[in-house]
């Protein structure tokens, strides 16, 4: 591979060359800049070996240097050579500084302006006025040479139905026009593909893990759609499906249409939508309104049909967890400690067991001991796949897409006897769990408002983690659905009833073990006796918690409720579609503990 890389980096130096440039940036992301890319657009995969979710590479004429973040640190070692790229860290050296640092002065550097928010450009075009300049290129020279490219995977769109997503896209659509028109709009461009599949009631697969189409619209206030997507990728049913005022071009018009909106003024998400789009419209002199995908708030907000499905699906989803934990704790108890590549297979193999389910919501976290105090771990990056070991523990992070509903799940289960410091933090991890389901809290707070009712017990013990505490989580769409979030950053973005939230506090010893308990909840209104109605959770997950994994000891009376309730109601919904013996061990499992 190091050979293959070599000469893939010379034939980009040998273009800089030829096109009277010094520098490349090649980041992670493609066109529609979100989470997941497709196999066709993983260019800093082609140009590096990479295969981490996150990340940067630059190429200039006589070096290059390749940025990850700290969850990547060790695994770049294994997969980038290091005799051709210099290995930086993402966030404390990020890649513009490294070219300000050792280019020469008025060095042109290279940008595919598609690859990067219009919110990046602006900023990086600020940061290095004067001293670099930034060439915006036509065409990317990694496709020029990428010449085993595999193919696009382009599916054929799914209508949902209103039994799926309860709302109709025309409503929709009216909803999201008369925002724009609040807001001095002509129209707005979407390019975030869970937010068309949303506002049209379709979806598909052509991204892993997303059921989306790669597609692109645009939103006018007269409430009329232009969707920019093979018109053969269509089922037959599609206008009927979306009703009047939606027209389908081919995505190579979407540059006509954009120059189409002269003299208008076009909302932009700047933090969602690629510099190129913004540049054509600047171009054709329309006026760009930088403001939030609209359609985020309203999608966010789950309506009663989806929050029926999201319940749903979640005790689907729960049969195939619980059947997955007692079939582990069956080969453990038999000496088989299997590898994290088995047990995320097995995983699979039982959800895949209920038809509904479509795919994973994200790649599997399995971890055994040590690798999972790497919260981003994957076992797939691995030279040699780790096995179960014994008195330690096994984090197991997962999720399904089904078409009524996206799940997100993590549980960390006993293997033989883990030691009191184990049980002693997974405790307190717990107990932050149990505080944040538990909160009360007025209309207008934020996620960043709850975060330390999470980390409280464990800051008590001097102890913390290095992520957040809960993510936004579509309705089959994508598993990190903005703009709600809870995490110590502060966010604006007041909490709704209808919305899903990750509950995930963790806590994680280098080398050692890594504990995370994740349920999904729902935020909802509760009646009070007092004043006003106020907000709370109501968790969507049920598969068991581990309870050997409890210190009695540290829990308060309310917490053990808490615990034990919650068990009644994973036992009462699950144990209808178990038997024999998975319906035993979820017995044992949600059985009450007491002191």
């Amino acid at each position: 591979m190091q050979a293959v890389i070599s000469q893939r980096v010379a034939q980009i130096r040998q273009w800089l060359e030829a096109n009277q440039l010094d520098a490349l940036l090649i980041p992670h992301e493609d066109e529609y800049l979100g989470e997941y890319i497709p196999a066709h657009n993983e260019r800093l995969h082609w140009a590096t070996g990479f295969t981490g979710s996150a990340g940067m590479a630059v190429i200039a004429r006589d070096k290059a240097a390749m940025f990850v973040d700290g969850r990547y640190v060790v695994q770049v070692r294994k997969q980038v050579p290091g005799d051709v790229y210099e290995y930086r860290h993402l966030i404390d050296e990020p890649p513009v500084q490294w070219a300000l640092d050792n280019l020469s002065p008025n060095s042109k550097v290279a940008i595919d302006p598609r690859l990067h928010s219009a919110a990046w450009l602006t900023r990086t075009q600020i940061q290095v006025a004067g001293e670099l300049e930034l060439v915006s290129i036509g065409e990317n020279p990694i496709e020029l040479f990428w010449s085993d490219r595999p193919e696009a995977t382009l599916s054929q769109a799914k209508l949902m139905g209103l039994d799926f997503v309860g709302q109709s896209s025309s409503d929709k659509r009216e909803l999201i026009a008369t925002e724009i028109t609040k807001q001095k709009a002509d129209a707005v461009l979407l390019t975030q593909l869970d937010s068309i599949a949303w506002l049209l009631n379709i979806r598909g697969n052509d991204v892993p893990s997303l059921p989306v189409l790669l597609s692109t619209a645009l939103l006018h206030a007269d409430q009329s759609v232009d969707f920019y997507i093979d018109p053969n990728r269509l089922p037959e049913g599609f206008a009927t499906h979306v009703g009047e005022g939606v027209r389908v071009n081919t995505p190579e018009a979407l540059e006509t249409g954009l120059q189409q909106l002269s003299g208008k003024t076009v909302l932009v998400d700047p933090a969602t939508s690629n510099a190129w789009a913004s540049q054509i419209l600047r171009d054709t002199n329309a006026t760009l309104l930088e403001a939030a995908d609209p359609c985020l708030l309203p999608k966010a907000a789950k309506n009663p049909t989806e929050i029926a499905g999201m319940k749903a699906c979640h005790i689907r989803d729960g049969v195939a967890v619980s059947k997955f934990l007692a079939w582990v704790d069956s080969q453990v108890a038999q000496g088989n400690l299997l590898d994290e590549g088995t047990l995320s297979d097995k995983l699979w193999q039982f959800r895949s067991e209920d038809s509904s389910c479509t795919d994973v919501s994200f790649d599997t976290i399995s971890a055994a001991a040590g690798n999972a105090a790497m919260c981003h771990y994957n076992h797939n990056n691995q030279p040699e796949p780790s096995v179960l070991e014994m008195d330690n523990v096994y984090l197991v992070d997962s999720g399904g897409q089904y078409p009524d509903g996206t799940t997100d799940i993590t549980r960390t289960i006993a293997i033989g006897e883990p030691g009191d410091e184990v049980k002693q933090t997974f405790t307190l991890v717990l107990k932050g769990h149990i505080g944040l389901a538990s909160a009360r809290f007025p209309k207008g707070t934020t996620g960043s408002q709850l975060d330390a009712l999470a980390r409280q017990h464990l800051w008590a013990y001097g102890f913390d983690y290095d992520h957040g505490t809960g993510h936004g989580v579509g309705h089959f769409l994508s598993v990190h659905e903005g703009p709600q979030r809870i995490a110590k950053v502060y966010n604006p973005t007041a909490l709704l009833p209808g919305m899903v939230l990750s509950n995930e506090p963790g806590y994680y010893r280098a080398d050692a073990f890594g504990i995370r308990i994740e349920n999904l909840e729902l935020v909802v209104e509760v009646e009070t006796a007092g004043d006003m109605t106020v907000m709370g959770f109501e968790s969507l997950t049920r598969a068991p918690i581990d309870r050997r994994l409890v210190d009695l000891a540290l829990m308060t009376d309310a917490e053990l409720n808490w615990l034990n309730n919650y068990h009644q109601s994973v036992f009462d919904v699950l144990s209808p579609s178990l038997q024999g013996d998975d319906l035993a061990w979820l017995e044992q499992a949600t059985a009450p503990l007491t002191r």
